[in-house]
């Protein structure tokens, strides 16, 4: 994978997230092509033209529903239209949701649970084959570092990162030989509307700053990214902690 990514052909998922515009943003300056799919099209546009703008980026976009199952494929196959093929796929699609409402309706959890790790999961499926069958590509997700170990105040949306960390580690594992690079990335709290006005937050970094240590991470080919980088040892000492201790400590 080159430091750049001139030229480059690059779908985004979830464009219109604060971490996905920094990105976005990121790619344009340095020549990518894009195409921009979000719930919020009309919002994904109006990110497309200030690009279009600002670096003079090819852009174009559409709209992407995590639970349209069926829609997923030709989401691809119209990217590829659009672009002429396709390089890359980043998924910064996801759904914080609220832990009290998910303990006590199901429905919330199953939204949180669909939007974080099962919509997410398709799509990637159907970009995987994609890949597999060019021989090249990228797949970059952001997954969380809340899904490394299950705490009770977020139990319900880790749990669904959890279960997409093990499934692009068990995609990278399958995808290595054919030369698809598939990148895992655990951002820490990120000062986006998602977090805006959520109690304990600390350490926040800022969406332009992830974006910059995705970017490097996928040019060094990285597996795993944790962002900012001192998430990986604050995560290690959480995971180490035994279990009989740690179900005691309000986390």
């Amino acid at each position: 994978m080159p430091d750049t990514m001139n030229d480059r052909a690059v779908l985004i998922a979830g464009a219109t997230s604060g971490i996905a515009r920094a990105l976005a943003t990121e790619l344009a300056r340095q020549g990518a092509r894009l195409y921009l799919t979000a719930r919020d099209v009309e919002e994904a546009e109006r990110i497309g033209r200030d690009l279009h703008v600002r670096y003079g980026a090819e852009v174009s976009w559409d709209h992407f529903e995590a639970e349209d199952y069926d829609a997923h494929a030709l989401l691809l196959q119209g990217a590829k239209l659009a672009m002429g093929r396709l390089d890359g796929v980043i998924v910064a699609a996801g759904h914080l949701g609220d832990q009290a409402r998910a303990q006590a309706n199901f429905d919330h959890a199953r939204r949180s649970i669909n939007a974080n790790f099962t919509g997410v999961a398709s799509l990637l499926t159907h970009a995987a084959n994609l890949f597999e069958q060019q021989g090249e590509g990228f797949i970059v997700a952001l997954s969380s570092v809340a899904g490394d170990r299950g705490r009770q105040s977020n139990y319900v949306y880790g749990a669904a990162k959890g279960a997409l960390s093990l499934f692009l580690q068990g995609l990278r594992n399958r995808l290595a030989p054919k030369g698809v690079h598939v990148l895992t990335v655990k951002p820490g709290f990120v000062d986006t509307r998602m977090t805006f006005g959520k109690a304990g937050l600390f350490l926040v970094a800022q969406p332009e700053a992830v974006a910059r240590d995705v970017l490097r991470a996928l040019g060094r080919r990285k597996d795993v990214l944790y962002t900012p980088g001192f998430w990986r040892w604050i995560m290690r000492a959480v995971r180490a902690i035994p279990e009989s201790r740690f179900k005691r400590m309000a986390m």
